[in-house]
């Protein structure tokens, strides 16, 4: 998008009456009053301003940073002007307690929406004649034609929640109206039948990044049997843009490295820990020992090994501060796939487009293999204190709530973003505070109101073998209960 304009639009930069009149039209449209409520909404963090915000330890920072941009937003040059566009760290980056921790999910992405709320009115606007209305320079109009010649391209649906992303369902309804040849060509083809995923949910969150070098299955449904998961990401973002394939081939064949440089950047995020975000004070040794033994037998299997620095010898005494690390994580060397019972409507997407990915060329060359699974991955629990709420869908708030049996879990719960550790956070169960605990900020916009009973925001599972007996009686008591937390809290 033409940076100038840009910001003309969204802050009001204009005082003809024409463009006043227009520009507001757009922002009512967007949903966003101003560039920095823009920002704030898409969830994208401003750029660590000291030591203790780096928590991802970035060393060089780049011209958007001095630019006064936040992190996720990439400002390119293209026809002779300035454009402004949005990358990887706007689902894979959050602010934890006032620290940016790059790899960490988005609690409220909002991509997906915004090409939601783009790409039908795309489909209708004479981009010639908009051109021509905005005053646009040669090159800002060549970027906006181009802009909207793939938003033409784009099918996208509004996610079931804030926290949620339905980027699948984008990926899968944009392929289904292009031709089925291994280009996914561009033609007037509009298909009578519709797409499943226009009427079904497929959303999910964005998973942290700190866990794919652990893995050789990807996505939440490890349906991603084979290829580089960086470069599968980069391709099906490129679909959900609207762009050429063979365009987007050619760049890949002369920017190897730019997907090299990506994959170690990916592999080498670190999960918070946290002893840096709470005084280690607050964890009871004792407690989370006795939270890993219950751990080792009811969770180890799925989840894989921690070995704690608490169980090995080192040539100094542990610090305080170092004996609730993790020495050694262990998972499976083939990443496993489990049916515990959780909502099947992402698990279920994936057989809608499976083929369409599979018979791209692109796909064949760089050796991306799709598989659709029957359960979803247990996924390595690093940094799991850091990740909730839980599930795939989000559908549970917290530690205390995942390890209640489904039917006793909350079924409405108010969802907010990190900022202060006492309000916004529920350090006994790990997660969302509920009740009373809820600040009454949270609920002034009922959009942050998470509902399990909607359709594809479900909140069963794990009930059957792991929370429940075979008499039906809980697994777990409520001091069992808390001493796993413990454990888990310092994965």
């Amino acid at each position: 998008f033409p940076y100038k304009l840009f910001f003309d639009v969204f802050d009001d930069q204009v005082h003809t009456p024409l463009k006043k009149f227009l520009y507001k039209v757009i922002r009512k449209g967007a949903g966003y009053d101003s560039t920095e409520e823009f920002f704030r909404e898409i969830g994208m963090p401003p750029y660590p301003q000291n030591a203790f915000e780096n928590y991802s330890e970035i060393t060089e920072f780049p011209k958007e940073f001095h630019m006064g941009l936040p992190m996720g937003v990439k400002v390119q040059e293209r026809f002779n002007t300035k454009g402004i566009t949005f990358g990887c760290a706007g689902c894979h980056t959050s602010e934890l307690f006032g620290r940016k921790v790059v790899g960490l999910t988005n609690r409220f992405p909002e991509g997906t929406d915004l090409f939601a709320k783009l790409s039908g009115p795309a489909r209708l606007t004479p981009t010639d004649l908009m051109n021509l209305t905005l005053g646009l320079s040669p090159g800002e109009a060549k970027m906006m034609k181009q802009l909207f010649n793939n938003l033409k391209w784009v099918r996208a649906r509004k996610s079931a929640h804030k926290s949620l992303d339905s980027s699948f369902s984008q990926v899968g309804m944009t392929l289904h109206y292009r031709e089925k040849d291994g280009d996914a060509t561009k033609k007037r083809n509009f298909r009578l039948h519709k797409h499943p995923l226009e009427k079904v949910p497929s959303d999910s969150k964005p998973m942290v990044w700190w866990n794919v070098k652990y893995k050789n299955r990807w996505l939440s449904d490890g349906s991603v049997v084979s290829g580089n998961p960086v470069f599968t990401n980069f391709l099906w973002n490129e679909i959900g843009r609207g762009v050429d394939l063979p365009k987007f081939e050619k760049w890949l064949d002369n920017n190897p490295e730019i997907i090299k440089d990506m994959t170690a950047t990916v592999f080498a995020t670190k999960a918070p820990y946290y002893g840096d975000f709470f005084s280690v004070k607050d964890l009871d040794l004792e407690k989370a020992k006795r939270g890993e033994k219950l751990f080792v037998q009811n969770c180890q299997k799925c989840h894989g090994q921690y070995v704690k620095n608490w169980s090995v010898e080192n040539i100094r005494p542990w610090t305080e501060y170092e004996i609730f690390q993790t020495n050694q994580v262990r998972y499976h060397r083939k990443t496993p796939v489990h049916n515990v019972g959780t909502s099947e409507f992402r698990l279920n997407a994936m057989k809608t487009f499976s083929d369409d990915l599979n018979r791209l060329n692109v796909s064949k060359k760089h050796g991306t293999v799709i598989k659709p699974s029957k359960g979803y991955v247990p996924p390595p629990l690093v940094g799991i204190w850091a990740r909730w709420p839980y599930l795939h869908n989000n559908s549970v708030p917290s530690l205390c709530a995942l390890l209640t049996p489904s039917s006793k879990r909350p079924k409405i719960f108010w969802t907010g973003r990190p900022v202060d550790p006492q309000t916004d956070f529920d350090q006994e169960c790990n997660g969302y505070p509920l009740g009373e605990a809820v600040p009454e900020s949270w609920k002034k916009d009922i959009d942050y109101l998470f509902d399990t009973r909607k359709q594809g925001m479900s909140n069963q599972g794990h009930d059957r073998k792991i929370l429940l007996n075979d008499d039906g009686s809980e697994k777990f008591t409520k001091i069992q209960k808390m001493e796993l937390i413990e454990f888990l809290k310092t994965l």
